[in-house]
């Protein structure tokens, strides 16, 4: 009688790995990290109520108006304008330096083009850290938890907060 042939350990393991890693590659699609939600202001978010879909993007630098007159963009430097960061067809996205579409939920990659840094440190919870959660098990807060992402001078909570 023949026996069957048996795999080697060498095809099992790569397969094995996958069925172990596999609920934590679900959880997250790649490229994205665990983080807090985005700190939305009331009323603003989706962009899309406001920002319709078929309305033609204005493209101008301007002053802004209406719900965003309170925004003083002072970042980039001079000649900047919303629509670096904004993407102009989906206001509920942002985008990045290639055109890239994200969400908000993933605006630490946006962050990160110009500030590497910083997003490495924040990765490995060296910057940005919660003080109430020095074992790193919470979600990560969102750069724009500390810094205002149109004028980003560090924006401190305040004590016991």
């Amino acid at each position: 009688m023949r026996s069957s042939p048996q795999p080697s350990p060498s095809r099992i393991v790569p397969w094995a790995a996958i069925l172990l890693l596999a609920p934590a590659l679900a959880a997250e699609p790649p490229g994205f990290l665990r983080v807090q939600p985005p700190p939305f202001m009331d009323g603003l978010f989706p962009c899309s109520r406001c920002h319709t879909a078929s309305a033609k993007p204005d493209t101008r630098k301007r002053g802004l108006e209406d719900m965003h007159e309170n925004i003083v963009l002072n970042h980039l430097g001079p000649g900047k304008w919303c629509l670096e960061c904004h993407d102009p067809r989906d206001r509920d996205h942002l985008h990045l330096a290639s055109g890239e579409r994200v969400p908000f939920e993933a605006s630490y990659r946006l962050c990160g083009q110009c500030h590497g840094d910083e997003l490495d440190a924040w990765t490995r919870r060296q910057h940005g850290q919660d003080p109430k959660d020095p074992g790193g098990k919470e979600p990560l807060p969102l750069c724009v938890r500390c810094h205002n992402p149109h004028s980003p001078k560090l924006n401190r909570p305040a004590a016991g907060k």
